[in-house]
């Protein structure tokens, strides 16, 4: 596949090239985006055949497409066939995924950039944004296609569930049913509208999963079509973001709340001035909850009895990175085949999906003439192969290991059926590469000031619709106006009193107090240790500096800016990042002039006077990093109720580093600077 158009060969689920077995080694560097070195390259200096505004700046200096300007100020689309809204929703999970990244000069599978490294360093922060993304991925995709199958089978929209059954015990009977499935496999893969017609949409907060008729959603109001609770969103996709961050926290909860045996069931009644109404829930404080019930028990709760502790510990710990790298595959692998089905541009419209539907081709025909006792005897003797042909199985493995090294890699999805098929981080970085190469970086996401308005979302046919003249959800105009309407009450319903018991969190009106004043405390702590740092930063203490402005002021925020400079501090000094692409090489430079401020995109670079300045073509490695340890930036983020600004560290190919701190932001510079240049990226 090329820029240039599609060729039959593209429709075959083949390499593209075989470099990555035949030559594991070969270095390809390409010192531009338009060298091309990646299909996401191409397609990005390519364009789209409908232009947005990124795409539309002729004049070659860096245009402000509004980083600054509230998203009613922003042109629409910024990018040709994409709303603004499906944008930023790439753009924001692409931050929360993406921490650290490596130049890759070998070739890439698949012809595209931005993999997971096999050696993926771990991290929990990692593993929870891995989680996460598993549950805006696979998890809602499992539960819409779930609540679609009740929809058919409850036969409340009798109509399509009658059309259905109709064809199923039709195609039992003259023994048709695996054409029936390959074809209706073909139409769904290779003719979109086929899919709201066989499977009309419905926001999935408003399906009941038991029935699969009208139900209130779990928020209490259908302010989403895309969430499974039907929460208030200021944008799109934050209510299933926060979603799925409210399930990874509740997982934690309810293994911290094991943990430390909680079992309000067996708790005396609740009284007044009793030591439980003193002390705080230990489920949200969390420390040695598990020590403290071996404790209470009477058991020994030291490591020098319990030898199972530190074996089972270290278990655990090892196997968390195999266990968030398949999380990963999973996701990355159902992103693949959602953006084959549903490409974006500037990805091909159709090449995806026509070799998905060939590939179900064959299997069309063959079925007419494979009966059953042929399907029956080739499964039995391919499992009866399996598990007693290992003097067969392991030679060919030898000699395939011998003969071609990495053989592997050409068996992999994504680089023979979904090849030159993106992740939506792929996705992303192609976008982000588009606007880069008309001088025109995409503006980041807009915040969320205020909580969203708990009012009923405008629904339209796209988001709930039916076959033909039934009812949608075979209810009527007034069931779905309740059913979407506000109730608050509905979002603090269990399935039982205990249930509620073990999740409510009481800490009775002193543990409140305790808490309160354990804040006060801690934040006096915090602003003392904050102001330490300044004069410990001013007798030369490297780590001092570094902690400098990780709390920032209203100046700071103004200063922040952004596409072209970035406020920052680099050994504790306040400047600006400055990135230019006018020069006759790209490159970025660290000035403590003030007058950045006001040099806008005119990219006036000799006077700025830097103290450093480093080619986008150099940067080997960027890296986000913490402006307080994770600990403490928890603590420093709970005690103040303030943002801590983090840091980003960039290392060039002669192996030196430039850190920059206190930098607010830090993910907009991240995604420029990814994306300025000809780098092939691998994520670590």
């Amino acid at each position: 596949m090329s820029a240039a158009g599609v060729v039959y060969k593209d429709l075959l689920p083949i390499p593209d090239n075989t470099q990555p077995v035949t030559e594991p080694g070969k270095k390809e560097v390409a010192h531009s985006m338009n060298e091309e070195p990646t299909l996401s390259h191409a397609l990005a200096t390519s364009g789209t055949e409908e232009k947005g505004a990124a795409e539309l700046n002729i004049d070659g200096d860096v245009k402000d497409l509004g980083w600054n300007e509230p998203p009613e100020k922003i042109a629409k689309p910024l990018v040709g066939g994409l709303p603004n809204e499906e944008l930023w929703v790439l753009i924001r999970r692409f931050n929360k995924q993406m921490y650290h990244v490596k130049e890759y000069p070998y070739p890439v599978p698949g012809n595209l950039d931005l993999n997971i490294a096999d050696e993926e360093e771990f991290s929990p922060d990692k593993l929870r944004a891995n989680v996460e993304r598993l549950y805006m991925t696979v998890i809602i995709g499992v539960m819409g296609f779930g609540k679609q199958m009740m929809r058919l089978r409850s036969w409340r929209e009798t109509r399509r569930t009658a059309w259905f059954c109709t064809a199923y015990f039709s195609a039992w009977m003259f023994d048709m049913l695996v054409p029936l499935y390959a074809a209706t496999l073909i139409a769904l893969i290779a003719y979109p509208p086929s899919r709201a017609i066989m499977f009309p949409p419905a926001p999935l907060a408003l399906v009941d999963g038991k029935t699969g008729g009208v139900q209130k959603p779990k928020a209490g109001v259908l302010g989403s079509v895309d969430s499974a609770t039907g929460a208030p969103e200021n944008f799109k996709g934050e209510a299933v973001e926060a979603e799925a961050s409210n399930f990874v926290n509740s997982i934690a909860h309810v293994a911290i709340s094991s943990a430390s045996g909680k079992h309000p069931q067996n708790d005396p009644e609740p009284e007044e001035g009793a030591v439980h109404d003193s002390v705080p829930d230990p489920t949200q404080v969390a420390l040695s909850a598990s020590a403290a019930r071996s404790t209470s028990d009477g058991k020994n709760a030291s490591a020098t009895h319990d030898k199972t502790k530190v074996p089972m510990e270290t278990a655990m710990w090892t196997k968390m990175r195999p266990i968030m790298h398949g999380l990963a595959d999973v996701s990355d692998t159902w992103e693949r085949f959602a953006n084959a089905l549903s490409p974006t541009s500037p990805f091909p419209p159709d090449l995806h999906r026509l070799r998905l539907a060939a590939l179900v081709a064959p299997l069309l025909a063959a079925s007419i003439f494979i009966t059953s006792y042929m399907f029956v005897k080739g499964v039995t003797f391919g499992i009866g192969f399996g598990f007693f042909g290992d003097p067969v199985i392991q030679p060919g493995i030898r000699w395939l290991n011998r003969t071609f090294p990495n053989w592997q890699k050409l068996l992999e999805l994504r680089n023979s059926i979904l090849r030159g098929v993106p992740t939506n981080a792929q996705l992303t970085i192609t976008l982000l590469r588009l606007g880069e190469a008309n001088n025109a970086p995409l503006p980041p996401p807009p915040n969320s000031h205020g909580p969203p308005p708990e009012q009923p979302v405008a629904v339209s046919d796209e988001h709930l619709r039916a076959t033909g003249a039934d009812y949608p959800l075979n209810a009527s105009p007034e069931e779905l106006r309740e059913a979407m309407s506000h109730d608050p009450t509905v979002a603090h319903q269990t399935g039982g009193s205990d249930i509620s018991a073990s999740k409510d969190s009481k800490h009775g009106k002193k543990g409140s107090k305790v808490l309160s004043l354990f804040k006060t405390g801690i934040k006096g702590t915090v602003e003392a240790a904050l102001g330490a740092d300044r004069l410990k930063a001013a007798v030369g203490s490297e780590h001092a500096k570094n902690r400098l402005g990780v709390i920032p002021d209203k100046e700071d925020e103004e200063q922040s800016n952004g596409p072209v400079e970035f406020g920052c501090r680099y050994h504790g000094k306040k400047g600006h990042v400055y990135l230019s692409s006018k020069a006759t090489i790209p490159c970025m430079a660290f000035s403590l002039d003030g007058k950045i401020e006001k040099l806008g995109t005119l990219g006036r670079e000799h006077e700025l006077h830097p103290i450093w300045t480093v080619a986008i073509s150099d940067i080997k490695e960027l890296k986000k990093v913490g402006g307080l340890g994770w600990k403490a930036k928890l603590v420093v983020g709970w005690a103040l109720d303030r943002e801590v600004a983090d840091g980003l560290e960039i290392v060039d190919k002669r192996g030196q580093t430039w850190p920059l701190t206190a930098l607010l932001l830090r993910d907009e510079l991240f995604n420029r600077l990814v994306a300025m240049d000809g780098q092939k990226w691998e994520s670590w």
